[in-house]
C-alpha cells in the first residue's frame, strides 16, 4: 500500500491532490503511467472516495492527470499545460493577436534559442537539423508546414534543457500557428534563411548568435504581420 503524507493547512481535496503530485514526483511516474484507483488512495490518505475524486478533478483541470474510460486515471501526456493555456481560440482579431504573439516570443524565443546553442545534444542538434529540412523542402514545394514548424521550435524549446521552457511549447505552438494562418506562406524564403541561420547558430554552440537568429527570425515575422494590417487598413479605407 502507498503511503502519502496528509496535509492540514488547506482543504482537504487541495491536500489530497498534493499528495498524489508527490506520489508522482517520488515515483518517478513518466507520463501515461497509471495511478493508484479512488479505493487504494481513499484507503491510504484516510479521506472518503468523494475526496479522492475532488482531487482528482483538480489535477485534471491542471492537465497533470488525465481519466481514460474504463482504464482509470493516468498522468497525463500533456502535464500542466493544454493546447491552448491563454484562450487564444477565442480571439477574433488574428492579425493584433499574431503581433502580440509576435512579442511575446521576441522576450522568451530569443533566450531560448540561447539556451540550446548551450545545453543541445548532439542528438537534439541532429533533430534540429533534420527538421529545419523538411520545414524547407515543404515550403519550397508550396505545402503547408504549419505542423513542421511548429515542431522545430518545439525542439529548440526541448534543447534548451529547460523544464519551465518545455511548459510553454503550447504557447510557442500557438503563435507558429496563427502567425503561418495569418500570412499565408508569404515570408517563405525568410523563413528558409533564418531557421536555417538558428539552427546553425545553436550548432555551432554559437549563444549570442543563436540568440540574434531568432530575434531576427521574429523580427521578420513581426514586419510582415504589419505590413498585412497596413495593407488592409489601406484597402479599408480606399473602399469607404
Amino acid at each position: 500500500m502507498y503511503h502519502l503524507e496528509k496535509f492540514h493547512h488547506k482543504p482537504l481535496a487541495e491536500s489530497v491532490a498534493e499528495n498524489i503530485i508527490s506520489f508522482i514526483i517520488d515515483n518517478r511516474l513518466e507520463a501515461g503511467s497509471k495511478i493508484p484507483n479512488e479505493f487504494e488512495l481513499a484507503e491510504t490518505l484516510g479521506v472518503g472516495r468523494s475526496t479522492i475524486r475532488e482531487a482528482i478533478k483538480v489535477l485534471v483541470s491542471r492537465n497533470i492527470l488525465e481519466i481514460r474510460r474504463g482504464a482509470g486515471t493516468y498522468v497525463s501526456e500533456k502535464q500542466g499545460v493544454s493546447d491552448d493555456p491563454l484562450g487564444l481560440t477565442f480571439l477574433r482579431d488574428r492579425h493584433n493577436l499574431a503581433l502580440d504573439l509576435v512579442s511575446v516570443r521576441l522576450m522568451l524565443e530569443p533566450e531560448i534559442a540561447a539556451l540550446a546553442a548551450k545545453n543541445a545534444t548532439e542528438e537534439d542538434i541532429r533533430e534540429l537539423v533534420e527538421q529545419c529540412d523538411k520545414v524547407e523542402a515543404m515550403i519550397r514545394k508550396g505545402e503547408d508546414h504549419t505542423a513542421e514548424d511548429i515542431k522545430l521550435h518545439k525542439s529548440i524549446a526541448k534543447a534548451s534543457k529547460n523544464a519551465v521552457v518545455e511548459n510553454l511549447i503550447p504557447v510557442i505552438n500557438s503563435s507558429v500557428a496563427v502567425f503561418v494562418n495569418v500570412t499565408q506562406g508569404l515570408l517563405s524564403q525568410e523563413t528558409i534563411e533564418t531557421h536555417r541561420e538558428v539552427v546553425e547558430a545553436i550548432r555551432k554552440r554559437d549563444v549570442e548568435g543563436a540568440k540574434y537568429a531568432m530575434t531576427m527570425h521574429l523580427i521578420y515575422n513581426r514586419r510582415m504581420i504589419m505590413q498585412m494590417m497596413e495593407e488592409g487598413k489601406t484597402r479599408f479605407d480606399k473602399k469607404g
